[in-house]
């Protein structure tokens, strides 16, 4: 592994995932590099800096990794940085709650590695369940400098800094022999469990706990949350987020629109004040800054709702206890039950979803998970999907109308979800066959989220960065679609020759042209969707707004729309081609245009097999 000298000394991080390893690294370095309540959040090194005592650190956030012995691309990362020699002084975070399972990985470190520091993290919750930690006692025993923390309140951190410090500048003799030096021969299992064995030993010594008071708490919440229930339970949860996400996003939503469209005159006086030509000012008006202003306003208030909530549940443990709810049904689909999670991630955005896939250890099991992760209607699709439940489905106003709406969402992400499980079973039938790997998946301690920095990061380091990427991509589509609609080819636009072209297919998918070009057109950005498809119906020359949803539903039903088209279109919505960005994503994760291509192929073969048997059945009932 070849990595670069950093300046001044340089610290690797290191610890079992979900031991609070991230959590340390922020409040030292005062970075918002994200933290999360689950197992192998950390996929790659993050870097950051402090300055203590005149001093300069480098600190390196390794990937979790709970042995040395690598079983997934993370540990290797981890080992090979510990090997490489690089860091001056290895600071390990364990977790004061579940010590026995940490000090293994301690142990092989202070194998390779020397000077070590330890930090005992989460004491405060280790108080709490009534465990006691000797930290003297089990210095003397490790033979290593060790510091108690509760990183998430900012205890003991002056000791860490300290503690580094002097294994920095002068550093403790290393022992004369290795802890592991009693292990015939060189056999990795062996070296493991004599690691296991040495680690339950120590814990004995110097770790006093009531068993009984340590998990009555975190018991009594999985027997709700893991067992009969445990279901129902998850799917409530998500009824009652995507439900503040659809109530709660629309007052603010209307408001941002109107303060960013109201800006788009004072723009185009500012372009006439330059004696622009008319194709300029429409090109950079009516479509780049109006396809932006419209993409922002749809999406900035339901992303800042429905993050943060989702980020709630993640820092209080709760999204292992959705993996192990749902292992079982991506087991009989020959699927990885981390695949849960980065599928709920795609609830939020596709493109997260893939990059969170990295949390599966097995490259096949990983790529049915990236191949399959658009079949989840991200938060770009939602707005399209609440417009037509309203519209056509579910009508009227009030708390029953606004709750009936969520449960019929919540149908269509189950639904989502079902077919997620098909597609990773059709993959791992055919292209990527293989045999299952075994699932191991710690479920974390309960803790009460942090909601001051959820919110924080949440908006910083999810909403305004999915936000940011969907602009860079709306801003050219903007552009392409205000040129199709205003140059002419013969007499017609582009656009009306391009949704000529598609009218035999989306006829015979229960649609028409301009609702599958609008699909197309919505490769960029999906919240624009139902403006390009009202564009091309009143022949404008830019993205169309509608002032309400009787409007909207007016001039659709004018245009040939029935129940029939609107289901189709419900449909098509929740299983067609990833956005851009998710496609760009796809490729930087595979390297592969071929899985690139197969990502965009079969969520949209599904959708078109499933939208021409809904047009079909309905005009046989019909």
């Amino acid at each position: 592994m070849s990595v670069s000298k950093e300046p001044g000394s340089v610290i690797a991080l290191v610890g079992n995932p979900n031991v609070g390893k991230s959590t340390v690294f922020n409040a030292l370095t005062n970075l918002r590099q994200h933290t999360g309540n689950w197992p192998g959040k950390t996929v790659e090194t993050a870097r950051g800096a402090y300055t203590y005592h005149g001093k300069n650190y480098t600190l390196v956030d390794l990937p979790g990794a709970y042995s040395l012995r690598p079983g997934s691309a993370e540990e290797e990362v981890t080992r090979d940085y510990l090997l490489s020699g690089e860091a001056d002084v290895t600071l390990v975070v364990a977790d004061a709650t579940c010590l026995e399972r940490n000090l293994a990985l301690v142990l092989q470190i202070l194998e390779v590695a020397w000077p070590v520091v330890l930090c005992v993290n989460l004491l405060d919750e280790a108080k709490k369940k009534h465990i006691l930690v000797d930290l003297p006692l089990l210095e003397h025993e490790l033979g290593c400098p060790v510091v108690g923390a509760a990183a998430r309140d900012g205890d003991g951190l002056d000791a860490v800094r300290q503690a580094v410090e002097d294994a920095v500048l002068k550093p403790a003799p290393r022992p004369g022999h290795t802890l592991m030096s009693n292990v015939c021969g060189d056999c990795e299992d062996c070296r493991t469990l004599a690691a296991m064995s040495r680690a339950a030993a120590i814990v004995e010594t110097a770790v006093s706990m009531d068993q009984e008071a340590a998990g009555r708490r975190d018991r009594a919440l999985d027997r709700v949350l893991t067992g009969k229930t445990g279901i129902p339970v998850m799917l409530f949860l998500l009824a009652g987020i995507l439900w503040l996400t659809m109530v709660g996003a629309n007052v603010p939503s209307e408001m941002l629109s109107s303060l960013l469209m109201g800006w788009q005159e004072p723009l185009r006086a500012f372009f006439e004040t330059l004696h622009a030509p008319w194709w300029l000012e429409g090109a950079l008006v009516d479509g780049v800054y109006r396809t932006v202003a419209w993409v922002v306003s749809v999406m900035l208030p339901p992303m800042a709702i429905f993050f943060p909530l989702f980020t709630l549940l993640e820092d209080a443990g709760y999204l292992p206890r959705v993996a192990f709810n749902l292992d079982h049904f991506f087991q009989k689909a020959g699927a990885h039950g981390r695949q849960s999670l980065s599928m709920c991630m795609g609830l939020g955005c596709n493109a997260c979803g893939v990059m969170g896939c990295r949390i599966i250890q097995s490259p096949r099991e990983r790529l049915i998970a990236i191949l399959t992760n658009a079949f989840i209607p991200c938060n770009g699709r939602l707005p399209t999907l609440t417009a037509l439940i309203a519209m056509f489905f579910v009508t009227g106003s009030g708390l029953f109308s606004s709750l009936a709406s969520a449960a019929m969402l919540m149908a269509a992400i189950v639904l989502a979800v079902a077919m997620t499980l098909w597609a990773s079973r059709f993959l791992a039938s055919t292209a990527l066959k293989g045999e299952p790997s075994s699932f191991s998946l710690e479920l974390p301690p309960y803790r009460a989220p942090q909601v001051g920095q959820v919110l924080v990061r949440s908006i910083l380091d999810r909403t305004l960065f999915v936000l940011a990427r969907a602009v860079s991509v709306a801003a050219p589509a903007g552009l392409l679609i205000w040129i199709a609609a205003n140059v002419t080819v013969g007499e017609q636009s582009i656009l009306l020759h391009l949704a000529g072209f598609f009218q035999p297919l989306g006829a015979l998918m229960g649609l028409d042209g301009f609702i599958l070009l609008a699909f197309v057109l919505g490769f960029p950005a999906n919240e624009i969707v139902v403006p390009c498809i009202l564009m091309g119906y009143l022949s404008a020359g830019s993205l169309t707004e509608y002032g309400s949803i009787a409007e909207l539903r007016s001039v659709l039903t004018a245009h040939g729309w029935t129940v029939t088209t609107a289901l189709c279109t419900l449909v098509f919505t929740l299983f067609h081609f990833p956005c851009g960005t998710t496609c760009l994503t796809v490729w930087r994760e595979t390297k592969s245009a071929k899985w690139t291509a197969l990502a965009v192929l079969l969520p949209t073969a599904v959708g078109v097999a499933l939208c021409i048997a809904i047009h079909c059945i309905c005009l046989v009932v019909g």
